[in-house]
Protein backbone atom coordinates (compact mmCIF):
# COMPACT_ATOMS: atom_id res chain seq x y z
CA UNK A 1 0.00 0.00 0.00
CA UNK A 2 3.08 2.47 0.39
CA UNK A 3 4.45 3.07 -3.00
CA UNK A 4 7.97 2.47 -3.55
CA UNK A 5 10.23 5.88 -3.54
CA UNK A 6 7.72 8.15 -1.87
CA UNK A 7 6.83 8.42 1.72
CA UNK A 8 3.17 7.74 2.32
CA UNK A 9 0.71 10.10 2.02
CA UNK A 10 -3.18 10.56 2.62
CA UNK A 11 -4.81 9.59 -0.93
CA UNK A 12 -8.55 10.35 0.18
CA UNK A 13 -10.36 13.20 1.76
CA UNK A 14 -9.19 16.98 1.57
CA UNK A 15 -6.02 17.90 0.77
CA UNK A 16 -4.97 21.44 2.03
CA UNK A 17 -2.65 23.40 -1.32
CA UNK A 18 -1.92 26.76 -1.91
CA UNK A 19 -4.82 27.11 -4.93
CA UNK A 20 -7.93 25.62 -2.71
CA UNK A 21 -8.97 22.04 -1.37
CA UNK A 22 -8.29 19.33 -3.43
CA UNK A 23 -11.16 16.54 -2.59
CA UNK A 24 -11.41 12.90 -2.95
CA UNK A 25 -14.23 10.54 -1.96
CA UNK A 26 -15.00 7.12 -2.75
CA UNK A 27 -18.75 6.46 -3.82
CA UNK A 28 -19.01 3.91 -6.19
CA UNK A 29 -22.93 4.00 -6.49
CA UNK A 30 -23.59 7.23 -6.52
CA UNK A 31 -24.15 9.25 -9.98
CA UNK A 32 -23.11 12.84 -8.96
CA UNK A 33 -21.45 13.88 -6.01
CA UNK A 34 -20.95 17.70 -5.05
CA UNK A 35 -19.36 18.97 -2.10
CA UNK A 36 -20.86 21.73 0.35
CA UNK A 37 -18.46 24.44 1.69
CA UNK A 38 -19.41 25.82 4.67
CA UNK A 39 -22.67 25.32 4.11
CA UNK A 40 -23.56 27.13 1.11
CA UNK A 41 -20.92 26.93 -1.60
CA UNK A 42 -21.51 23.83 -4.00
CA UNK A 43 -18.74 22.03 -6.21
CA UNK A 44 -19.32 19.49 -8.59
CA UNK A 45 -16.84 16.70 -8.29
CA UNK A 46 -15.46 15.03 -11.29
CA UNK A 47 -15.72 11.13 -11.40
CA UNK A 48 -12.93 8.86 -11.98
CA UNK A 49 -11.65 5.00 -11.95
CA UNK A 50 -12.82 2.40 -9.82
CA UNK A 51 -15.91 4.81 -7.67
CA UNK A 52 -13.37 7.76 -6.77
CA UNK A 53 -14.99 11.79 -7.59
CA UNK A 54 -12.51 14.38 -6.92
CA UNK A 55 -12.47 17.96 -7.38
CA UNK A 56 -10.88 21.21 -6.70
CA UNK A 57 -12.54 24.27 -4.20
CA UNK A 58 -10.63 26.93 -5.15
CA UNK A 59 -9.81 29.29 -2.55
CA UNK A 60 -11.00 26.90 0.49
CA UNK A 61 -8.06 26.78 3.23
CA UNK A 62 -7.34 25.21 6.31
CA UNK A 63 -10.20 25.47 8.50
CA UNK A 64 -13.17 25.21 5.70
CA UNK A 65 -16.63 23.38 6.81
CA UNK A 66 -17.00 20.61 4.25
CA UNK A 67 -19.27 17.89 3.28
CA UNK A 68 -20.00 15.31 0.53
CA UNK A 69 -23.75 15.32 -0.86
CA UNK A 70 -24.43 12.29 -3.17
CA UNK A 71 -26.89 12.31 -5.92
CA UNK A 72 -28.52 15.62 -4.27
CA UNK A 73 -28.93 14.36 -1.00
CA UNK A 74 -28.23 15.08 2.83
CA UNK A 75 -24.89 16.66 3.72
CA UNK A 76 -22.60 13.89 4.83
CA UNK A 77 -19.22 13.99 6.57
CA UNK A 78 -16.50 12.93 4.39
CA UNK A 79 -15.75 9.15 5.30
CA UNK A 80 -11.91 10.61 5.73
CA UNK A 81 -12.27 13.71 7.35
CA UNK A 82 -9.10 14.58 9.66
CA UNK A 83 -11.96 16.45 12.12
CA UNK A 84 -15.72 16.71 13.34
CA UNK A 85 -15.99 20.14 15.39
CA UNK A 86 -19.15 19.80 15.97
CA UNK A 87 -19.33 15.63 16.15
CA UNK A 88 -20.26 12.76 14.20
CA UNK A 89 -23.33 14.44 12.46
CA UNK A 90 -21.87 17.24 11.94
CA UNK A 91 -19.60 18.43 8.40
CA UNK A 92 -16.25 17.84 8.53
CA UNK A 93 -12.87 20.43 8.94
CA UNK A 94 -10.39 20.81 6.69
CA UNK A 95 -6.81 20.50 8.15
CA UNK A 96 -3.45 21.08 7.16
CA UNK A 97 -1.83 18.07 9.16
CA UNK A 98 2.17 19.91 9.14
CA UNK A 99 2.77 20.45 12.99
CA UNK A 100 6.18 21.56 14.52
CA UNK A 101 7.36 18.54 15.54
CA UNK A 102 10.39 18.18 18.13
CA UNK A 103 10.79 14.29 18.01
CA UNK A 104 13.41 14.43 14.88
CA UNK A 105 15.73 11.57 17.30
CA UNK A 106 12.53 9.22 18.24
CA UNK A 107 13.25 5.88 17.48
CA UNK A 108 10.48 4.67 19.84
CA UNK A 109 10.23 1.87 22.13
CA UNK A 110 11.37 -2.12 21.40
CA UNK A 111 8.88 -4.40 22.47
CA UNK A 112 11.23 -5.90 24.86
CA UNK A 113 11.35 -2.67 26.96
CA UNK A 114 7.60 -2.24 26.92
CA UNK A 115 5.10 -1.68 30.04
CA UNK A 116 1.74 -0.31 28.71
CA UNK A 117 -0.42 1.94 30.61
CA UNK A 118 -3.72 2.38 29.23
CA UNK A 119 -5.44 5.49 29.70
CA UNK A 120 -8.76 6.79 28.51
CA UNK A 121 -8.56 10.53 27.87
CA UNK A 122 -12.22 11.37 28.77
CA UNK A 123 -11.91 9.92 32.46
CA UNK A 124 -7.91 9.82 33.13
CA UNK A 125 -8.06 14.07 34.51
CA UNK A 126 -10.06 16.50 35.96
CA UNK A 127 -10.26 18.25 32.78
CA UNK A 128 -11.05 15.23 30.30
CA UNK A 129 -9.06 16.23 27.35
CA UNK A 130 -5.43 15.56 25.48
CA UNK A 131 -3.70 18.96 27.76
CA UNK A 132 -5.01 17.30 30.60
CA UNK A 133 -3.60 14.21 30.19
CA UNK A 134 -0.57 15.86 29.03
CA UNK A 135 0.04 17.38 32.60
CA UNK A 136 0.63 14.30 34.35
CA UNK A 137 3.19 12.89 31.71
CA UNK A 138 5.42 13.26 34.62
CA UNK A 139 3.48 10.93 37.07
CA UNK A 140 3.63 7.78 33.95
CA UNK A 141 7.54 8.30 33.60
CA UNK A 142 8.75 8.71 37.15
CA UNK A 143 6.14 5.06 37.72
CA UNK A 144 8.63 3.29 34.98
CA UNK A 145 5.96 3.03 32.34
CA UNK A 146 7.46 3.46 28.62
CA UNK A 147 4.08 3.14 26.48
CA UNK A 148 1.13 5.45 27.17
CA UNK A 149 -1.70 3.40 25.55
CA UNK A 150 -4.86 5.68 24.55
CA UNK A 151 -8.32 4.59 24.27
CA UNK A 152 -10.07 4.85 21.20
CA UNK A 153 -10.19 8.46 20.13
CA UNK A 154 -11.71 8.13 16.88
CA UNK A 155 -14.87 10.29 16.19
CA UNK A 156 -17.99 8.68 17.81
CA UNK A 157 -21.12 10.13 19.25
CA UNK A 158 -21.90 12.39 21.35
CA UNK A 159 -19.12 13.73 24.12
CA UNK A 160 -18.63 10.43 26.13
CA UNK A 161 -17.37 7.31 24.73
CA UNK A 162 -15.63 4.75 25.63
CA UNK A 163 -14.12 4.88 21.71
CA UNK A 164 -15.45 1.73 20.77
CA UNK A 165 -18.67 3.14 18.82
CA UNK A 166 -16.55 5.51 16.37
CA UNK A 167 -18.09 6.26 12.96
CA UNK A 168 -15.23 8.32 11.45
CA UNK A 169 -11.53 6.84 12.09
CA UNK A 170 -9.89 9.37 10.80
CA UNK A 171 -11.53 12.34 13.46
CA UNK A 172 -9.60 12.50 16.76
CA UNK A 173 -12.76 12.58 18.99
CA UNK A 174 -13.50 16.54 19.25
CA UNK A 175 -14.18 17.19 23.04
CA UNK A 176 -11.17 15.96 23.57
CA UNK A 177 -9.22 18.71 21.96
CA UNK A 178 -8.25 19.51 18.37
CA UNK A 179 -6.05 17.40 16.57
CA UNK A 180 -2.72 19.37 17.59
CA UNK A 181 -3.81 19.09 20.68
CA UNK A 182 -3.03 15.44 19.65
CA UNK A 183 -0.34 15.46 18.72
CA UNK A 184 1.34 17.89 20.88
CA UNK A 185 0.35 15.08 23.44
CA UNK A 186 2.72 12.49 21.26
CA UNK A 187 5.24 15.10 21.00
CA UNK A 188 5.50 15.53 24.77
CA UNK A 189 5.57 11.90 25.58
CA UNK A 190 8.45 11.86 22.86
CA UNK A 191 10.43 14.48 24.61
CA UNK A 192 9.63 12.43 28.08
CA UNK A 193 10.67 9.12 26.66
CA UNK A 194 7.41 7.45 26.57
CA UNK A 195 5.92 5.51 23.52
CA UNK A 196 2.09 6.12 22.13
CA UNK A 197 0.04 3.39 21.44
CA UNK A 198 -3.07 4.14 19.26
CA UNK A 199 -6.10 1.87 20.19
CA UNK A 200 -7.81 1.45 16.74
CA UNK A 201 -10.82 -0.45 15.67
CA UNK A 202 -11.11 -2.14 12.19
CA UNK A 203 -13.69 -4.75 13.01
CA UNK A 204 -16.77 -2.66 13.24
CA UNK A 205 -18.76 0.67 12.93
CA UNK A 206 -20.50 2.29 15.68
CA UNK A 207 -24.49 2.55 15.54
CA UNK A 208 -24.94 6.54 15.28
CA UNK A 209 -23.66 8.98 13.20
CA UNK A 210 -22.26 6.30 10.56
CA UNK A 211 -22.98 7.30 6.98
CA UNK A 212 -20.63 5.43 5.53
CA UNK A 213 -22.54 2.87 3.75
CA UNK A 214 -24.38 5.86 2.36
CA UNK A 215 -20.63 6.57 0.35
CA UNK A 216 -19.62 2.39 -0.34
CA UNK A 217 -20.38 -1.15 0.76
CA UNK A 218 -17.76 -0.80 3.92
CA UNK A 219 -20.20 -3.01 6.26
CA UNK A 220 -21.78 -6.86 4.61
CA UNK A 221 -24.65 -8.54 6.70
CA UNK A 222 -22.88 -11.74 5.68
CA UNK A 223 -21.19 -11.83 8.86
CA UNK A 224 -21.86 -10.21 11.94
CA UNK A 225 -20.28 -8.82 15.08
CA UNK A 226 -21.16 -8.73 18.70
CA UNK A 227 -21.79 -4.94 17.87
CA UNK A 228 -23.23 -4.91 14.85
CA UNK A 229 -22.29 -5.75 10.82
CA UNK A 230 -19.29 -6.43 10.10
CA UNK A 231 -16.51 -4.72 7.68
CA UNK A 232 -16.41 -5.75 4.22
CA UNK A 233 -13.11 -6.85 3.72
CA UNK A 234 -13.25 -9.76 1.18
CA UNK A 235 -16.71 -8.93 -0.88
CA UNK A 236 -17.49 -6.86 -3.91
CA UNK A 237 -16.36 -3.54 -3.43
CA UNK A 238 -13.58 -4.47 -0.97
CA UNK A 239 -10.47 -3.63 -2.02
CA UNK A 240 -11.61 -0.02 -1.25
CA UNK A 241 -12.42 -1.25 1.82
CA UNK A 242 -9.25 -2.57 2.67
CA UNK A 243 -7.88 0.41 1.86
CA UNK A 244 -9.62 3.01 3.90
CA UNK A 245 -8.13 0.36 6.81
CA UNK A 246 -4.65 0.00 5.81
CA UNK A 247 -4.54 3.51 5.35
CA UNK A 248 -6.23 4.77 8.68
CA UNK A 249 -3.24 2.38 10.41
CA UNK A 250 0.00 4.64 8.32
CA UNK A 251 -1.99 7.65 9.32
CA UNK A 252 -2.19 7.44 12.63
CA UNK A 253 1.53 5.89 12.38
CA UNK A 254 2.76 9.18 10.05
CA UNK A 255 0.55 12.01 10.31
CA UNK A 256 0.25 11.72 14.64
CA UNK A 257 3.59 9.84 15.03
CA UNK A 258 2.12 7.15 16.96
CA UNK A 259 4.53 4.04 18.31
CA UNK A 260 2.23 1.03 18.28
CA UNK A 261 -1.25 0.22 17.41
CA UNK A 262 -3.36 -2.15 19.52
CA UNK A 263 -5.84 -3.82 17.08
CA UNK A 264 -9.15 -4.45 19.11
CA UNK A 265 -11.25 -7.63 18.82
CA UNK A 266 -9.43 -8.93 15.78
CA UNK A 267 -11.59 -12.16 15.76
CA UNK A 268 -14.09 -10.06 15.08
CA UNK A 269 -12.73 -9.29 11.56
CA UNK A 270 -13.78 -12.03 8.93
CA UNK A 271 -11.83 -11.93 5.86
CA UNK A 272 -11.72 -14.91 3.52
CA UNK A 273 -9.11 -13.00 1.31
CA UNK A 274 -5.80 -15.12 0.18
CA UNK A 275 -4.14 -12.38 2.75
CA UNK A 276 -6.25 -11.20 5.58
CA UNK A 277 -6.59 -8.06 6.23
CA UNK A 278 -4.43 -7.80 9.32
CA UNK A 279 -1.69 -9.44 7.87
CA UNK A 280 -1.67 -6.68 4.99
CA UNK A 281 -1.91 -3.75 7.64
CA UNK A 282 0.91 -5.67 9.55
CA UNK A 283 2.66 -5.33 6.53
CA UNK A 284 2.38 -1.85 5.61
CA UNK A 285 2.97 -0.62 8.90
CA UNK A 286 6.23 -2.03 9.07
CA UNK A 287 7.10 -0.74 5.53
CA UNK A 288 5.91 2.71 6.44
CA UNK A 289 8.10 2.45 10.23
CA UNK A 290 11.11 1.20 8.01
CA UNK A 291 11.17 4.15 5.85
CA UNK A 292 10.36 6.46 9.63
CA UNK A 293 13.78 4.83 11.29
CA UNK A 294 12.07 3.63 14.25
CA UNK A 295 9.79 0.63 15.95
CA UNK A 296 6.47 0.54 15.33
CA UNK A 297 4.44 -2.39 16.53
CA UNK A 298 1.03 -3.89 15.85
CA UNK A 299 -0.87 -5.95 18.65
CA UNK A 300 -3.71 -7.45 18.63
CA UNK A 301 -6.46 -8.10 21.26
CA UNK A 302 -8.15 -11.86 20.62
CA UNK A 303 -9.79 -14.73 23.02
CA UNK A 304 -9.04 -16.94 19.69
CA UNK A 305 -5.73 -18.11 21.65
CA UNK A 306 -4.29 -18.55 17.99
CA UNK A 307 -0.55 -18.57 17.28
CA UNK A 308 -0.96 -18.34 13.80
CA UNK A 309 -1.51 -14.66 14.24
CA UNK A 310 2.08 -14.18 15.56
CA UNK A 311 3.97 -16.42 13.47
CA UNK A 312 5.62 -15.02 10.76
CA UNK A 313 4.10 -14.70 6.77
CA UNK A 314 6.72 -17.13 6.18
CA UNK A 315 5.37 -19.89 8.07
CA UNK A 316 1.62 -19.13 7.24
CA UNK A 317 0.97 -16.21 9.91
CA UNK A 318 0.06 -12.62 9.96
CA UNK A 319 3.50 -11.43 11.47
CA UNK A 320 2.05 -9.46 14.52
CA UNK A 321 4.30 -8.09 17.42
CA UNK A 322 2.28 -9.22 20.33
CA UNK A 323 -1.55 -10.33 21.49
CA UNK A 324 -3.36 -9.28 24.40
CA UNK A 325 -3.27 -12.85 26.38
CA UNK A 326 -6.04 -12.90 28.66
CA UNK A 327 -5.50 -16.22 30.60
CA UNK A 328 -3.23 -14.86 32.91
CA UNK A 329 -5.61 -12.26 34.63
CA UNK A 330 -8.63 -14.79 34.49
CA UNK A 331 -6.67 -17.27 36.28
CA UNK A 332 -6.05 -14.87 38.89
CA UNK A 333 -9.30 -13.20 38.57
CA UNK A 334 -11.20 -16.52 39.11
CA UNK A 335 -8.99 -17.41 42.24
CA UNK A 336 -9.60 -14.12 43.81
CA UNK A 337 -13.78 -14.17 43.28
CA UNK A 338 -14.71 -17.05 42.28
CA UNK A 339 -16.55 -15.87 39.72
CA UNK A 340 -17.66 -19.18 37.18
CA UNK A 341 -20.18 -17.43 34.46
CA UNK A 342 -19.45 -16.21 30.62
CA UNK A 343 -15.80 -17.43 29.74
CA UNK A 344 -14.48 -17.56 33.13
CA UNK A 345 -15.89 -21.08 32.90
CA UNK A 346 -13.04 -22.13 31.25
CA UNK A 347 -10.92 -21.37 33.99
CA UNK A 348 -10.13 -23.33 37.11
CA UNK A 349 -7.72 -20.53 38.96
CA UNK A 350 -3.67 -20.35 39.62
CA UNK A 351 -2.85 -23.28 37.63
CA UNK A 352 -4.07 -21.24 34.07
CA UNK A 353 -2.22 -18.29 35.37
CA UNK A 354 0.75 -20.85 35.86
CA UNK A 355 0.60 -22.24 32.44
CA UNK A 356 0.13 -18.73 31.39
CA UNK A 357 3.06 -17.76 33.05
CA UNK A 358 5.07 -20.33 30.92
CA UNK A 359 3.69 -21.00 28.13
CA UNK A 360 2.21 -17.06 27.04
CA UNK A 361 -1.88 -18.84 27.72
CA UNK A 362 -3.79 -21.60 29.04
CA UNK A 363 -6.23 -22.67 26.29
CA UNK A 364 -3.70 -24.47 23.74
CA UNK A 365 -6.27 -26.94 21.95
CA UNK A 366 -7.75 -27.59 25.43
CA UNK A 367 -11.68 -28.49 26.03
CA UNK A 368 -13.76 -25.06 26.68
CA UNK A 369 -16.72 -25.41 28.53
CA UNK A 370 -17.93 -21.53 27.60
CA UNK A 371 -17.51 -22.39 23.97
CA UNK A 372 -18.69 -26.37 23.77
CA UNK A 373 -15.57 -27.31 22.04
CA UNK A 374 -11.08 -27.39 21.87
CA UNK A 375 -9.71 -23.92 21.32
CA UNK A 376 -6.56 -22.52 20.73
CA UNK A 377 -2.94 -23.33 19.88
CA UNK A 378 0.27 -24.24 21.40
CA UNK A 379 2.76 -21.06 21.32
CA UNK A 380 5.87 -23.14 21.40
CA UNK A 381 8.84 -20.92 20.22
CA UNK A 382 7.66 -17.94 20.45
CA UNK A 383 9.05 -15.20 23.58
CA UNK A 384 6.96 -14.14 26.21
CA UNK A 385 7.28 -10.61 26.17
CA UNK A 386 4.82 -11.36 22.32
CA UNK A 387 2.21 -11.49 24.93
CA UNK A 388 0.72 -9.03 26.97
CA UNK A 389 -0.45 -9.49 30.59
CA UNK A 390 -2.51 -7.46 33.00
CA UNK A 391 -4.43 -7.91 36.29
CA UNK A 392 -7.04 -5.48 34.95
CA UNK A 393 -8.08 -3.45 31.92
CA UNK A 394 -11.03 -1.26 30.65
CA UNK A 395 -12.55 -4.33 29.69
CA UNK A 396 -12.51 -6.50 32.50
CA UNK A 397 -13.14 -3.75 34.97
CA UNK A 398 -15.53 -1.65 32.65
CA UNK A 399 -17.76 -4.63 31.75
CA UNK A 400 -18.62 -5.64 35.45
CA UNK A 401 -21.73 -4.77 37.00
CA UNK A 402 -20.29 -2.57 39.65
CA UNK A 403 -17.28 -1.24 37.13
CA UNK A 404 -15.32 -2.35 40.13
CA UNK A 405 -11.13 -2.84 40.14
CA UNK A 406 -9.20 -5.55 41.49
CA UNK A 407 -8.74 -3.21 44.97
CA UNK A 408 -12.60 -3.02 45.46
CA UNK A 409 -13.06 -6.61 45.83
CA UNK A 410 -9.85 -8.10 46.01
CA UNK A 411 -8.42 -5.37 48.80
CA UNK A 412 -5.24 -3.62 48.13
CA UNK A 413 -3.24 -6.31 49.77
CA UNK A 414 -4.12 -8.81 47.17
CA UNK A 415 -3.70 -6.61 44.31
CA UNK A 416 -0.07 -5.60 45.56
CA UNK A 417 0.96 -9.40 45.54
CA UNK A 418 -0.48 -9.96 42.15
CA UNK A 419 0.98 -6.50 41.01
CA UNK A 420 4.37 -8.13 42.08
CA UNK A 421 3.80 -11.45 39.66
CA UNK A 422 2.69 -9.01 36.98
CA UNK A 423 5.40 -6.96 36.74
CA UNK A 424 8.28 -9.25 37.28
CA UNK A 425 7.13 -11.52 34.81
CA UNK A 426 8.99 -11.80 31.36
CA UNK A 427 5.68 -11.51 29.41
CA UNK A 428 4.80 -7.86 28.22
CA UNK A 429 2.93 -5.79 31.29
CA UNK A 430 -0.52 -3.61 30.96
CA UNK A 431 -1.19 -1.52 33.77
CA UNK A 432 -4.96 0.06 33.61
CA UNK A 433 -5.09 3.88 34.84
CA UNK A 434 -5.07 4.27 38.64
CA UNK A 435 -3.97 0.88 38.93
CA UNK A 436 -0.68 1.94 40.21
CA UNK A 437 -2.02 3.69 43.17
CA UNK A 438 -4.69 1.12 44.28
CA UNK A 439 -7.48 3.69 42.53
CA UNK A 440 -11.22 2.23 44.13
CA UNK A 441 -13.76 4.10 42.11
CA UNK A 442 -15.29 2.63 39.30
CA UNK A 443 -14.96 2.53 35.90
CA UNK A 444 -17.99 2.00 34.14
CA UNK A 445 -19.42 1.31 30.67
CA UNK A 446 -20.55 4.87 29.27
CA UNK A 447 -22.53 6.25 25.73
CA UNK A 448 -23.80 9.30 24.98
CA UNK A 449 -26.32 8.03 22.35
CA UNK A 450 -28.97 10.80 20.66
CA UNK A 451 -30.84 8.38 19.45
CA UNK A 452 -33.18 7.14 22.41
CA UNK A 453 -33.69 4.06 20.79
CA UNK A 454 -30.04 3.70 20.95
CA UNK A 455 -29.96 4.46 24.23
CA UNK A 456 -32.83 1.93 25.30
CA UNK A 457 -31.30 -1.11 23.50
CA UNK A 458 -27.34 -0.48 25.39
CA UNK A 459 -29.48 -0.37 28.47
CA UNK A 460 -30.68 -3.69 27.52
CA UNK A 461 -27.48 -5.57 26.30
CA UNK A 462 -26.09 -4.55 29.74
CA UNK A 463 -28.12 -6.09 31.58
CA UNK A 464 -28.06 -9.25 28.82
CA UNK A 465 -24.14 -9.42 29.66
CA UNK A 466 -24.96 -9.37 33.49
CA UNK A 467 -26.86 -12.31 33.26
CA UNK A 468 -24.79 -13.79 31.31
CA UNK A 469 -22.04 -14.25 34.04
CA UNK A 470 -24.44 -14.46 36.59
CA UNK A 471 -24.19 -11.10 37.97
CA UNK A 472 -27.77 -10.04 39.54
CA UNK A 473 -26.55 -6.51 40.08
CA UNK A 474 -28.35 -3.71 38.06
CA UNK A 475 -25.72 -1.96 36.23
CA UNK A 476 -25.22 1.78 35.72
CA UNK A 477 -27.74 3.61 32.93
CA UNK A 478 -24.75 3.86 30.59
CA UNK A 479 -25.89 7.22 29.12
CA UNK A 480 -26.63 8.96 32.29
CA UNK A 481 -23.60 11.29 32.72
CA UNK A 482 -23.35 10.73 36.50
CA UNK A 483 -22.31 7.01 35.18
CA UNK A 484 -19.52 8.89 32.95
CA UNK A 485 -18.52 11.39 36.13
CA UNK A 486 -18.33 8.21 38.54
CA UNK A 487 -15.72 6.46 36.19
CA UNK A 488 -13.07 9.74 36.27
CA UNK A 489 -9.66 8.71 38.36
CA UNK A 490 -9.41 10.16 42.12
CA UNK A 491 -6.01 11.74 42.22
CA UNK A 492 -6.72 12.93 45.51
CA UNK A 493 -5.92 9.71 47.11
CA UNK A 494 -2.47 10.15 46.46
CA UNK A 495 -2.46 11.96 49.41
CA UNK A 496 -3.38 9.23 51.71
CA UNK A 497 -0.62 6.93 53.02
CA UNK A 498 -1.94 3.18 51.96
CA UNK A 499 -2.52 4.77 48.15
CA UNK A 500 0.85 6.57 47.84
CA UNK A 501 2.51 3.18 49.44
CA UNK A 502 0.88 1.25 46.58
CA UNK A 503 2.68 3.72 43.77
CA UNK A 504 5.93 3.19 45.80
CA UNK A 505 5.48 -0.70 45.52
CA UNK A 506 4.82 -0.03 41.75
CA UNK A 507 8.20 2.13 40.99
CA UNK A 508 10.24 -0.45 43.19
CA UNK A 509 9.22 -3.78 40.94
CA UNK A 510 9.45 -2.18 37.75
CA UNK A 511 12.57 -0.09 38.39
CA UNK A 512 13.42 -4.30 39.22
CA UNK A 513 11.94 -5.67 36.32
CA UNK A 514 14.60 -2.83 34.25
CA UNK A 515 17.17 -4.49 35.95
CA UNK A 516 16.01 -8.27 35.38
CA UNK A 517 16.30 -7.21 30.99
CA UNK A 518 15.27 -10.55 28.98
CA UNK A 519 15.62 -12.86 31.66
CA UNK A 520 12.88 -15.67 31.21
CA UNK A 521 10.83 -17.05 34.00
CA UNK A 522 12.04 -20.74 35.17
CA UNK A 523 10.66 -22.71 38.10
CA UNK A 524 7.32 -21.80 37.91
CA UNK A 525 5.83 -23.14 40.53
CA UNK A 526 2.35 -23.00 42.68
CA UNK A 527 -0.89 -24.38 44.35
CA UNK A 528 -4.08 -23.12 45.05
CA UNK A 529 -3.54 -20.04 46.81
CA UNK A 530 0.00 -19.09 45.75
CA UNK A 531 2.05 -18.58 42.31
CA UNK A 532 5.84 -18.13 42.31
CA UNK A 533 9.04 -17.94 39.59
CA UNK A 534 12.59 -17.46 39.09
CA UNK A 535 14.13 -14.93 36.81
CA UNK A 536 17.24 -13.69 36.41
CA UNK A 537 18.42 -13.08 40.16
CA UNK A 538 15.20 -12.97 41.42
CA UNK A 539 12.47 -15.01 42.54
CA UNK A 540 8.98 -13.99 43.44
CA UNK A 541 6.05 -15.91 45.51
CA UNK A 542 2.81 -14.43 45.88
CA UNK A 543 -0.29 -15.62 48.37
CA UNK A 544 -3.42 -14.63 47.86
CA UNK A 545 -4.79 -16.63 50.50
CA UNK A 546 -5.72 -16.32 53.93
CA UNK A 547 -3.17 -18.15 55.54
CA UNK A 548 0.89 -18.23 55.77
CA UNK A 549 2.96 -20.85 52.94
CA UNK A 550 6.15 -22.11 53.27
CA UNK A 551 8.30 -20.34 51.56
CA UNK A 552 9.82 -22.04 48.48
CA UNK A 553 12.57 -20.42 47.25
CA UNK A 554 15.94 -19.94 49.20
CA UNK A 555 17.74 -16.48 49.10
CA UNK A 556 18.41 -13.20 50.91
CA UNK A 557 14.60 -10.81 51.17
CA UNK A 558 14.77 -8.03 49.13
CA UNK A 559 11.06 -6.90 49.56
CA UNK A 560 7.65 -7.84 50.63
CA UNK A 561 4.36 -6.25 49.33
CA UNK A 562 3.58 -5.97 53.32
CA UNK A 563 5.92 -3.45 54.28
CA UNK A 564 5.02 -0.22 55.95
CA UNK A 565 6.94 1.70 53.02
CA UNK A 566 4.56 0.37 50.67
CA UNK A 567 1.29 0.83 52.81
CA UNK A 568 1.31 -2.75 54.21
CA UNK A 569 0.72 -3.78 57.93
CA UNK A 570 4.17 -6.09 58.23
CA UNK A 571 7.33 -5.48 59.19
CA UNK A 572 10.63 -4.52 57.66
CA UNK A 573 12.34 -7.38 55.98
CA UNK A 574 14.52 -9.59 57.96
CA UNK A 575 17.55 -11.46 57.33
CA UNK A 576 15.46 -14.89 56.30
CA UNK A 577 12.09 -15.36 54.94
CA UNK A 578 10.48 -18.71 56.14
CA UNK A 579 7.26 -18.16 55.61
CA UNK A 580 5.08 -15.80 52.81
CA UNK A 581 2.11 -13.92 55.26
CA UNK A 582 -1.18 -14.50 53.53
CA UNK A 583 -2.44 -11.32 50.97
CA UNK A 584 1.50 -10.63 50.26
CA UNK A 585 4.09 -11.22 47.89
CA UNK A 586 7.58 -11.95 48.89
CA UNK A 587 10.88 -10.97 46.27
CA UNK A 588 14.32 -12.37 47.43
CA UNK A 589 17.62 -12.35 45.72
CA UNK A 590 17.99 -16.31 44.85
CA UNK A 591 17.89 -18.36 42.12
CA UNK A 592 17.65 -21.80 44.55
CA UNK A 593 14.53 -23.86 44.62
CA UNK A 594 14.17 -24.80 48.60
Amino acid sequence: MIPKGRPWKATLGATVRPDGLALRVWAPRARAVDAVLDGTRRVRLGRGAFGLWEGLARGARAGTRYAFCLDGGPARPDPLSRFQPDGAHGASEAIDPSFAWTDRGWRGVPLSRAVLYEAHVGTFSPEGDYAGLGKRLDHLVDLGVTVLELLPVAQGPGRRTWGYDGTLLYAPHAPYGRPDDLKRLVDACHARGLAVCFDVVYNHLGPEGNTLDEFGPYTTDRYRTPWGPAMNYDGAGSDAVRRWAIENALYWVTEFHGDALRLDAVPSIVDTSPVHIIAEVKAAVAEQARRLGRWVWVVAESDAHDARMLRPESSGGWGLDAVWADDFHHGVHVRLTGDQGGYYADYTGLADAKKSLEEGWALDGRWSPFRGRRHGTPTAGLPPERFVFCIQNHDQVGNRAKGDRIASFAGLERQKACAALLLLAPQTPLLFMGEEWGELGPFFFFTDYENPALGRACRRGRRAWMREFGWSEEPPDPQAESTFARSRLDWSRLGRAEHAGVLSLYRELLRLRRSLGRAPAASVAGGKSWLGFRRGRVAVVANLGNAPIRNPYRGRPLLSTREPRFGGPGEALGRRLQAVPPRSASVLESWLLS
